[in-house]
């Protein structure tokens, strides 16, 4: 196995040399003034980036919590809610519904296909449902829901929350609260702002606040908006210790996003998606995802004929690049493959390279560059 190893799984995603020097910086008491600052100027940067007119919660914690800490402050036990699941991620929020005494129903969409706007509009129309979560990309099938399409749609429903699940999608897929009409989206460090683990990101417009103000003392303490907004709003008070050195990894993320804008940083994603998943059809893979709703952040690849599965992983980690297997059905079937965050032409190329080496040692003959001759053609477009 080469010594360093490419990490090209949906998250967590690289991390660049500059990221990865604020993890390594000396630590700071939370109430230090350069410290509250510096927490305060990432919120505040958050905010104005995805246009959010509420609150920006930025608090230890993963995208499962973020999932919780969503549904916490908008729902009450016994209310309905409508997921509208995609994938694998999407079920998830099934599970937590139960846990919490809420009423679900599920739009459920083939794996590879999404569930489209017309049908999420005829069962908003069959009852009142508190809240609606639709995750804009599932990192099970690769598949990204239209959620401006969507938006439209929740224009004619606003008693209900429209909650994002953008944890494979936020800073590599548009994102937007105001232009979507989005009432509360989250996201986790470590996938497209490539971060590493332990963040998770919140963005609650004054929709969503207000509802929050109508349930009262709520039985989640940790993930409640009432304890964090002070917070927020203030860094220097305190409710529980924030996670330091992750707070100036994502300020200088948020950096690297601002001085490459949002607008050319979107752009990149889909370019360089497509681009990838052009050279990796030209191998033999064939996408999961149906062209017209393939997400820009990962590729599902389902293996041409005769390659199996641990054997291909297993020579690839080999070569030096590492990447995550299918789930549910698809186990055994393809494997999954991220290109978001701060990766790079070169490392798409080392990856493509790699992928072309393994897949001759596993039986599958394909000209050497092949890949890499059509990555490199497409992204010079």
């Amino acid at each position: 196995m080469k010594e360093k190893t490419m990490v090209m799984i949906p998250g967590p995603t690289p991390v660049v040399r500059s990221i990865q020097e604020q993890m390594g910086r000396e630590i700071q008491a939370f109430g230090d003034p350069r410290f509250v600052k510096d927490y305060k100027g990432v919120i505040d940067d958050l905010g104005q980036l995805f246009g959010c007119d509420g609150k920006t919660f930025v608090v230890a914690g993963t995208g499962t919590l973020a999932m919780e800490m969503a549904l916490s402050n908008v729902t009450k036990r016994g209310d309905d809610v409508l997921i509208v699941s995609n994938g694998f991620f999407g079920d998830r929020f099934t599970d937590i519904c139960a846990h919490k005494g809420l009423k679900a129903d599920v739009l459920q969409a083939e794996w590879g296909q999404v569930v489209s706007p017309a049908e999420i509009e005829a069962k908003l129309s069959e009852k009142r449902y508190a809240a609606m979560t639709v995750t804009h990309v599932d990192t099970a099938t690769g598949a990204a829901a239209d959620i401006a399409a969507i938006g439209e749609v929740m224009k004619k429903f606003p008693d209900t929350i429209y909650i994002v699940d953008g944890v494979a999608a936020t800073a590599g897929e548009y994102e937007n609260l105001a232009e979507m009409n989005i009432d509360l989206l989250f996201t986790a460090s470590q996938k497209a702002f490539g971060v590493c683990p332990g963040l998770l990101l919140l963005w609650a417009n004054q929709k969503t606040l207000a509802r929050r103000a109508t349930l009262g003392v709520i039985p989640e303490y940790y993930c409640d908006f009432d304890k964090w907004a002070p917070i927020m709003d203030d860094p220097s008070k305190y409710f529980a210790t924030p996670a330091i050195n992750l707070v100036w990894a994502m300020q200088e993320s948020v950096r690297i996003i601002k001085e490459e804008g949002m607008k050319t940083r979107y752009q990149r994603h889909l370019k360089n998606a497509r681009a990838m998943q052009k050279a990796l059809e030209a191998l033999g893979f064939t996408l999961l995802a149906a062209p017209e709703c393939r997400a820009v952040t990962l590729s599902n690849l389902i293996y041409p004929q005769g390659v199996e599965d641990a054997k291909f992983r297993a020579v690839l980690l080999e070569e030096g690049v590492i990447v995550a297997g299918g789930l549910a059905a698809y186990a055994g079937k393809m494997f999954r493959l991220g290109h978001m965050g701060n990766i790079d032409i070169n490392d798409e190329v080392s990856v493509l390279s790699a992928i072309e080496r393994a897949l001759n040692q596993c039986g599958h003959t394909v000209p050497y560059g092949k890949g890499v001759g059509v990555y490199l053609e497409e992204i010079s477009k």
